[in-house]
């Protein structure tokens, strides 16, 4: 929703202050400067990037149209449910969970936390990790340089998507160059029409080179800059049970487990210790 606030600023900002300057809108419309410098610009991207950044891209270019769905209530429950699961390890012993991990959307703890469930990668970290607690002979020191390395994966497959727009961005007011100078050769093969046409063909020109620096810099190169915001916040998440179930391995109770879990999140998002102690007590009854 921010994004689409932001368009409105830049688009009434820009054409407005142009319009109170006595401009005239009509001679903005430019079909073929667009076509030139859209076409150039997705050729271009096109060339430059392989199919598997082509469809990250693409798929996550929707999601910088939404806000992010890391909220203190998603990490409350969270760690909620880490809370429940190391309660159930520290009572029952690692076995008790092996059904939980194995089919967790069949689990009677899982299931207690849909927003989690549904969050598939969130959902296979944690299986996945409780699963080499209960069957692995790893320990901490192996799990914590496993998952640093999936966290290290993880990452680069989120800045993809980041790279491609930003040297799309990048690349956006060098076709509106050539568009303006695609213009201006056409302005000079018609010199012998009245100067009040070549007046109109310079200014069409020279529209190639302020759509190409519009684009990138008011519209391309920001999500960008939103994509990156969301691949951190996507880490955060990782990183919190990271910590969570590394405390628990390294002989910590689930209460202080959850609580150096709670520690690592971003301010904005953490709830405060009473906020998470209430949430664990009401999920108990």
């Amino acid at each position: 929703m921010l994004v689409i606030v932001g368009y409105i600023i830049i688009i009434l900002s820009i054409f407005g202050g142009y319009v109170l300057a006595g401009g005239h809108l009509a001679i903005l419309w430019q079909p073929v400067e667009v076509l030139m410098i859209g076409g150039g610009a997705l050729g271009a991207f096109i060339v430059g990037n392989s199919n598997k950044a082509l469809k990250a891209t693409m798929k996550g270019l929707p999601a910088v149209f939404k806000e992010t769905k890391y909220s203190k209530e998603v990490y409350m429950e969270l760690l909620t449910l880490l809370y429940e699961i190391l309660g159930k390890v520290r009572k029952e012993g690692l076995m008790s969970i092996e059904g939980d991990v194995d089919e967790p959307n069949n689990s009677p703890i899982f299931t207690k936390y849909p927003t989690i469930l549904e969050d598939h990668h969130a959902t296979e970290f944690i299986t996945d990790y409780l699963r080499l607690m209960v069957g692995g002979n790893l320990n901490a020191l192996e799990i914590e340089s496993l998952m640093d390395s999936e966290l290290e994966t993880h990452h680069q497959e989120g800045e993809v998507p980041i790279h491609c727009v930003a040297k799309l961005g990048d690349g956006l007011p060098a076709f509106g160059i050539i568009a303006a100078v695609m213009g201006v050769v056409h302005t000079m093969e018609s010199v012998h029409l009245p100067p009040t046409e070549l007046g109109m063909l310079i200014a069409a020109a020279l529209v190639g080179t302020f759509l190409g620096i519009l684009l990138a810099y008011g519209f391309v190169t920001p999500l960008s800059g939103k994509l990156e915001h969301q691949l951190h916040a996507s880490s955060k998440l990782f990183e919190c049970i990271k910590i969570t179930l590394l405390a628990n391995l390294n002989g910590y109770s689930p209460v202080l487990a959850v609580e150096f879990g709670r520690k690592v999140l971003f301010t904005t998002e953490r709830p405060s210790f009473a906020e998470l102690e209430e949430h664990v007590k009401q999920s108990k009854s």
